[in-house]
């Protein structure tokens, strides 16, 4: 890893160094908190966590070939050379920005409410038509994922698309400074971590703090029809780029076709170019997805036919509307995360379906004060697109329930409401039917994914 030796770690992190005997100019070859991962030439960052101190895993990790430790106490297995620092966690970020300085390489920057992974996914997946590409791994997108998947580039790599995270203000500047992003690309604003953020202009607010160190000639890619990113006129004096559905984006789509949950079609343009793509996700939200992959394509010099092709080999990512076929029903993953505007998406997609339609929602986290009221328009809403059957689960999720049974078009429907997954699980057979199409969906924290598991069969 280039510039990365044991002396220039110990300065970046303001560490000491301890040689124990050993040499410490060689160069790294990856950085990891999991000892699970060491390998030969690798430093492992001992970090305490609520289940394990990395501590106790020193000695293990200098017998599987460790070139150093990064730790906050002095280690009893002195076999290797350590750095002690005053804060693990502080000295991966501060590792990870100064080998992103030694870099070669375009960093693509996504955040935004709802889709910030399949976006990713899509742009990773145009970009490869041309490019190396390293992009972040499931959701390692906070200020432990984002140094870690920043300290996984090597030389081979020629871009990187990087997943941006955040909860509160602040978040987004610290990343941002880790990564300088050269591209940004917000997919929208919507009602997501309000707990801390208290409102959509202040998730705006914290949002855009991705342009605080993003490079010199760096680009802004934006939904133009999200109605708060409209407000962003200029970045650096510069216009941002924007994608939508309506004509006076920089990038945008007519003649949509909906396939249902076989994904959708529409004609792209951009600039004096134009193409037929067929977008193989389903869902009004995966033609956003593409169309931000496309406007980042374009900036990188694809041709039509290369974001065409890498837009339709896109693949799905578990958790997120992962569409599973059994010889009984059809289930959709969808179950990673929630906020209320992922879960209006979730629900439009399940309409579409041509069978019976089961929603299984459960409680939406980091909502605020208005937490009920966001849950119960959920249900209303679910109500609305004439779902047939809707399962609440959780103790939000009572509000939700609530909504549903309020919800118009609701004649012939069915509505359950259960505290917890488990007394769900026990009943399910009663409630779905042979090809049914079941939509999964919750907060990361309520573990739905234990449902999918035997829902699908697993």
């Amino acid at each position: 890893m280039k510039s990365l030796t044991l002396k220039k770690i110990a300065e970046v992190c303001k560490g000491t160094l301890h040689c124990c005997g050993k040499g410490t100019d060689g160069e790294i070859s990856g950085v990891v908190l999991d000892s699970r991962q060491i390998k030969k030439g690798y430093l492992f960052i001992a970090t305490r966590g609520e289940r394990a101190d990395g501590h106790r895993f020193i000695p293990q990790v200098f017998s599987n070939g460790a070139a150093g430790v990064v730790c906050e106490e002095e280690p009893e297995d002195k076999s290797g050379p350590y750095i002690l620092v005053e804060d693990s966690f502080q000295a991966l970020k501060d590792i990870a920005g100064f080998y992103r300085q030694q870099l070669d390489v375009t960093v693509v920057g996504v955040t935004g409410s709802v889709g910030k992974t399949s976006t990713k996914e899509f742009i990773s997946s145009v970009l490869e038509t041309k490019y190396k590409v390293l992009k972040t791994e499931g959701n390692f997108n906070n200020e432990i994922g984002l140094p870690l998947t920043i300290l996984r580039i090597r030389r081979c790599h020629e871009v990187a698309v990087v997943e941006m995270g955040i909860s509160d203000f602040g978040e987004m500047h610290r990343l941002s400074e880790i990564a300088k992003p050269d591209i940004c690309v917000l997919t929208n604003i919507g009602q997501c971590h309000l707990e801390n953020l208290k409102s959509r202009e202040g998730i705006l607010k914290a949002k855009t703090e991705i342009f605080d160190f993003m490079g010199e000639k760096g680009r802004v890619c934006i939904n133009g029809d999200d109605d708060m990113l409209r407000t962003v006129k200029t970045v650096r004096g510069e216009k941002p780029l924007t994608f939508g559905l309506e004509l006076e984006n920089d990038v945008y789509a007519v003649n949509v076709e909906n396939k249902g949950l076989f994904g959708s079609s529409a004609d792209i343009h951009m600039e004096n170019k134009s193409f037929h793509g067929n977008i193989p996700l389903p869902g009004e939200h995966m033609v956003y997805n593409a169309l931000a992959a496309a406007c980042v394509g374009n900036l990188m010099g694809l041709t039509e036919e290369e974001i065409a092709r890498g837009i339709e080999a896109v693949k799905p990512v578990d958790g997120r509307s992962h569409i599973i076929r059994t010889k009984e029903k059809v289930v959709i993953d969808d179950c990673y995360n929630a906020n209320p505007v992922s879960m209006c998406a979730a629900l439009d997609l399940l309409s579409t379906a041509l069978t019976r339609k089961v929603a299984v929602l459960g409680d939406m986290f980091e909502l605020g004060k208005e937490e009920k009221d966001l849950h119960r328009r959920v249900g209303a809403y679910a109500a609305i697109r004439g779902i047939d059957v809707i399962v609440c689960i959780g103790e939000l999720s009572r509000n939700a329930y609530e909504g549903a049974l309020a919800g118009y078009g609701m004649e012939g429907k069915s509505v359950y409401y259960f505290h917890r997954k488990e007394e769900f699980l026990e009943r399910w057979r009663d409630i779905i039917e042979i090809d049914d199409t079941i939509l999964i969906k919750a907060s990361h924290g309520m573990a739905f994914d234990g449902i999918v598991k035997v829902l699908a069969g697993e």
